[in-house]
């Protein structure tokens, strides 16, 4: 499994991107956000995902870990491929589609070209008890989910969920967000609470 590459941007087109590594070129089917933030002839480092098939081995590239991870989810989802998650994903960014399968609002992924409006209520409804199922798996956590999901603290309970599917265990996005005002909005707490978890590296 190939977990990233690093060096030239040689070529970079709608939906692909090619990054030279040691004299091989390596085709990254990508999204429109990691194009627009990338640049040709310079060094760019992309985090990856390989999809083996039978018809095609095909190699998925992202510049943030977060895109990465909501991509992976949505591969778990059934009926969507690694063509639809990459368009639901140059539609949106990685904490607006947390936010929406956390808050169940599946309309968001209706504007993607192919997404109707039956997969995406699947998406919302499988991937939002998919979360709370690692919820509850967490050792010591529950009673945190539990509380940080509470209706008095409602955003704070959805940047919890939206912190999840980016990724990052429950125990660690209920510690980063209990540091914050419960009176901002959901996706103001997970733009600090991710600010304050990447300082930590």
């Amino acid at each position: 499994m190939i977990y990233s590459v690093k060096g030239k941007l040689i070529h970079k087109e709608q939906g692909l991107a090619v990054v030279e590594c040691g004299g091989v070129g390596y085709a990254c089917r990508t999204t429109y956000s990691t194009l627009s933030q990338i640049n040709s002839g310079e060094e760019v480092f992309l985090y990856t995902y390989m999809s083996v098939r039978e018809d095609a081995v095909e190699l998925f590239g992202f510049s943030r870990k977060q895109e990465l991870a909501c991509f992976k989810q949505l591969l778990s989802v059934s009926g969507v491929g690694p063509k639809a998650a990459l368009s639901i994903l140059s539609d949106t960014t990685p904490e607006q589609f947390a936010i929406n399968v956390a808050s169940g609002d599946y309309k968001l992924f209706t504007k993607t070209k192919g997404v109707g409006p039956k997969l995406a209520q699947r998406i919302v409804l499988e991937l939002k008890d998919k979360i709370s199922k690692e919820q509850l798996s967490v050792s010591g956590a529950a009673s945190f989910a539990e509380a940080a999901a509470s209706p008095a603290d409602g955003n704070v309970g959805e940047a919890v969920s939206a912190l999840v599917v980016l990724g990052y265990s429950t125990t660690e996005a209920v510690q980063a967000v209990s540091k914050l005002d419960s009176s901002l909005s959901a996706e103001e707490l997970i733009r600090l609470a991710l600010k304050s978890m990447v300082s930590k590296f």
